[in-house]
């Protein structure tokens, strides 16, 4: 009966496994996103004003990001809690690629949240004066100043936690 239920607890992995396929969906929708904005401001590049030109950027960059953080969740989540990759991708693997642990998952997903968090603040600052985008308010930026030192606390907290745990396993 025990042995029973482990191999079931074990088999229950694979439902993970739709949830990887639905984060895939997500990289579709993401990639559909970071086109249907290129698509919309590739034709303007002659009337863009520098600041725009380099919101527009951030905003590709952001959604790039992203777009990284989901491979990183699906290719390490995957292998670390359902099941290795089982062909061999040759030269085009990821060096991280089986390779990243819960641990360095963990590092890699909050120094993106941070990445995306700062473009995002870094976009708000330069709308400052803009008329075209009226700002919500000083209030608005100061709660996205604090929620972004927030996250790179949380980052920072993570990365001594880590340090700490590698330290006492010694």
């Amino acid at each position: 009966m025990e042995r029973g239920l482990e191999r079931g607890l074990f088999a229950s992995r694979w439902l993970m496994a739709p949830m990887y396929l639905g984060l895939v969906i997500a990289l579709l929708m993401l990639t559909v996103i970071f086109l249907r904005e290129l698509a919309y401001y590739v034709p303007q590049i002659m009337t863009l004003s520098p600041e725009k030109t380099i919101l527009v950027v951030l905003t590709l960059i952001d959604l790039t990001l992203a777009a990284n953080l989901l491979l990183i969740v699906m290719f390490s989540g995957y292998e670390s809690f359902v099941s290795k990759f089982d062909f061999d991708a040759g030269a085009d693997r990821p060096g991280w690629m089986g390779k990243v642990d819960f641990g360095g998952l963990k590092m890699k997903l909050i120094a993106s949240i941070v990445a995306i968090s700062a473009i995002h603040l870094l976009k708000k600052f330069m709308e400052i004066g803009d008329p075209a985008t009226p700002m919500a308010g000083e209030d608005s930026l100061f709660w996205l100043t604090v929620i972004h030192m927030t996250f790179v606390l949380s980052g920072v907290l993570m990365a001594l936690m880590d340090w700490l745990q590698a330290r006492a396993a010694k």
